[in-house]
């Protein structure tokens, strides 16, 4: 089966939103080919399917955030209305509520790339433990290299001299 839609383009349109990677209403209902209220009106009529988990909508900070950020939001800003957001879950349940061979597709395309994308960050967080043993490691060495350093500017120092013995007589 041929790409429907490139990962990259998909993988743009994932955000980090209250600490979960999502996509925001607009953006599926674009990949989906549907309108978004469409797409809003079928998980209203399904709401029983999208727990808090799987989908929410932002606070109005939270969208005056991402117009901020995202200027293809920009038409969101004077909009009263506030953006559904899916989280991977949510995206897998919309394609039982949305009912077409596009829908199916591109579902199976998103949730490929979420599970790309958490690879990818095992990934990364392998190599940040990796390099904080490194670190650890390096450090423990420049603690032993102080010490010989200092050790040998100890050896560098010249004796201390001995008080000169006085020779002759003293006068009381």
């Amino acid at each position: 089966m041929k790409e429907l839609i490139p990962h990259e383009v998909i993988e743009n349109r994932i955000f980090l939103i209250r600490g979960q990677k999502a996509m925001i209403d607009r953006d599926l209902a674009e990949l989906y080919g549907v309108e978004t209220k469409y797409l809003n009106r079928q998980v209203r009529y399904n709401i029983q399917r999208f727990p808090d988990e799987f989908a929410f909508r932002l606070t109005k900070k939270e969208k005056n955030e991402l117009v901020q950020n995202c200027h293809r939001f920009g038409s969101m800003k004077h909009s009263t209305a506030l953006p559904y957001v899916f989280t991977e879950h949510g995206v897998a349940m919309l394609s039982s509520v949305l009912n077409s061979d596009r829908a199916i597709r591109i579902n199976i395309a998103i949730i490929k790339t979420f599970v790309k994308l958490r690879e990818i960050l095992s990934t990364h967080k392998e190599l940040a433990h990796k390099l904080t043993e490194l670190e650890h490691k390096i450090e423990k060495h420049d603690t032993e290299i102080q010490a010989i350093f200092d050790a040998i500017r100890q050896l560098m120092e010249p004796p201390p001299e001995k008080p000169k013995r006085i020779i002759g007589f003293k006068q009381i």
